[in-house]
């Protein structure tokens, strides 16, 4: 299977949000995606870029890509989290998510990241059995906890 693992560029905002949405569907969330392309340019590739972004191209099309972010730990230091890692339907089980992996690890290699962390839906047995072939711990024990825009609003309102 050929295809290249490459740092994302602006250009590609439009098709790594159409992977985003297949997440979304896949996960029973299709209505939930609310960033747009001028959203992911201007957060990627700003004045403030949040975000670093592989992508993995076959004939022209995006049909994987890995988002990350630096975090901190009060326990470890500086760790990256990796928001997503996807690849589309009909590339799954060519060693696409793996060589997208391994560009992850290797970024916070070199940014010397005491961790990578990252969330795995725990329905979705195919993917944490992937990530535990790789050696990630997958924290069974942990619960993720959100505050949504409506949520900080509510919150921000009890407290004023």
């Amino acid at each position: 299977m050929s295809y290249t693992i490459r740092v994302a560029r602006r250009e590609d905002m439009k098709q790594v949000l159409q992977l985003i949405q297949e997440l979304a569907t896949f996960e029973k969330e299709d209505d939930a995606v609310e960033v747009s392309v001028q959203d992911l340019e201007e957060d990627g590739f700003g004045k403030q870029k949040l975000f670093h972004c592989f992508v993995a191209e076959k004939n022209e099309k995006i049909v994987g890509m890995a988002l990350v972010y630096p975090r901190y730990s009060t326990w470890k230091g500086a760790v990256i989290h990796l928001e997503d890692l996807i690849v589309t339907k009909d590339m799954r089980g060519t060693g696409l998510g793996t060589a997208l992996l391994d560009e992850v690890v290797k970024y916070g290699n070199d940014l010397g990241v005491k961790r990578i962390c990252w969330e795995v839906i725990d329905w979705n047995e195919p993917a944490i059995g992937f990530y535990e072939s790789k050696g990630a711990k997958v924290m069974r024990d942990w619960d993720v906890v959100q505050l949504d825009a409506a949520g900080i609003k509510n919150y921000l309102s009890a407290i004023a």
